[in-house]
């Protein structure tokens, strides 16, 4: 990525790209569960998946803009999300739908994570548009962890 211009923002531009990185790798790898998910509660788990992947990738878009409108950066390609995100490929087809529930729960959390850090450099730098957008994606974030967690027991 370039060299940041604001020096004051360059801890909420990394933040949100951080997030921007999850939420593409959490996307296609909901996607890959929606795909793959087999077994007797195949149909209640791949609407599930679809509801929230489409969730997240509604978010794709506004997360870029956010750098953007502070005049940085996004990620540019498969090869910057990889480096950048904190959830883990998953390429095994045949995990149990239980496995699958759990690590979207726990990948959910990586990501609840991240976009707390947003807040935090958000209200650090005095970025009050982007302090109030992230409110609804965290708290689109812990529904997704709710439903993982409930479906998972």
């Amino acid at each position: 990525m370039a060299e940041l211009g604001n020096n004051s923002k360059a801890g909420l531009v990394t933040a949100l790209n951080g997030a921007l990185a999850d939420t593409l790798a959490l996307y296609m790898k909901t996607k890959n569960f929606h795909w793959h998910v087999a077994g007797p509660r195949f149909r209640d788990l791949h609407v599930l998946f679809d509801e929230q992947a489409a969730q997240l990738i509604a978010t794709v878009d506004d997360l870029g803009e956010r750098v953007r409108k502070n005049d940085e950066y996004t990620l540019t390609s498969i090869g910057s999300v990889a480096s950048e995100t904190k959830i883990a490929d998953q390429d095994d087809v045949t995990i149990t739908a239980d496995a699958m529930v759990k690590e979207l729960r726990d990948d959910n959390r990586k990501l609840h994570d991240r976009l707390g850090k947003v807040k935090e450099e958000a209200e650090t730098v005095g970025d009050n548009a982007t302090s109030g957008i992230v409110d609804d994606w965290i708290d689109q974030c812990e529904e997704r962890i709710w439903f993982l967690n409930q479906t998972s027991k």
